[in-house]
């Protein structure tokens, strides 16, 4: 009777466990925002987490930084798979390339795995975004075709160490060299080729970023130039 007793116990306390809840795995997935999308093919320094739940580990089409690690695990991210995953992604796959130290209480994991799974279906319930900022920009791609003319450059100018760079909207930003990075993004949401776009501080404090359609673009468009 005793173990009879028992096992029913572990049953019911299994089974507690796995009823995540979805809500609460919706606000938890603000952290992972940063990193991952819920769109399907829209990668950020992650692949896309739209169609995980059931499919083979470093398999997402399109996402090109997987490490070898993660593609010879031959793993399936069931249920089982991905507790342990978000449990400890280093002791799951030694050498991977995830760097998240685990979510350490049960239940978040839990509540991460049913929002993943309601996504999925296209049920996953709104994230609500506290304070906005930077955690909801984060949380999906600007579409940089739609930059506004601040951000629309028209020309890149260097001399010693300063780049100049100009902008649609008629104005003119000197900054220098160590903090200007050039990057290159060939997705749907990226600039038109020949058409790139200045990012990051928004060309409002001493940093910037500006991102091309491609990487060719890049030594093309900066001109040497000193008064």
């Amino acid at each position: 009777m005793r173990s009879l007793l028992l096992i029913f116990i572990v049953m019911v306390a299994g089974t507690a466990l796995a009823a995540g809840d979805a809500k609460r795995g919706a606000q938890l997935f603000r952290q992972c925002a940063a990193c991952h999308s819920l769109q399907p093919d829209e990668h950020l320094t992650g692949p896309s987490l739209a169609r995980i739940p059931g499919h083979k580990a470093g398999t997402t089409p399109g996402f090109q930084r997987y490490s070898d690690a993660l593609k010879r695990s031959g793993l399936t991210w069931d249920d089982a798979t991905l507790e342990r995953w978000l449990t400890n992604p280093e002791a799951l796959v030694p050498g991977n390339s995830m760097t998240f130290p685990g979510v350490r209480d049960a239940q978040a994991r839990e509540d991460l795995i049913a929002y993943l799974k309601a996504a999925a279906d296209h049920k996953a319930p709104p994230v609500e975004q506290k304070g906005g900022g930077m955690m909801g920009m984060q949380a999906r791609k600007l579409d940089l075709k739609k930059a506004p003319p601040e951000g629309q450059v028209t020309s890149i100018r260097y001399c010693g160490d300063t780049y100049t760079v100009d902008t649609a909207d008629g104005k003119s930003q000197k900054i220098w060299e160590f903090n200007l990075r050039f990057k290159s993004d060939s997705s749907k949401l990226g600039p038109a080729p020949g058409k790139p776009v200045v990012v990051g501080a928004g060309m409002q404090g001493d940093r910037a970023s500006i991102v091309f359609a491609s990487p060719g673009e890049i030594s093309a468009a900066i001109k040497p130039s000193c008064p």
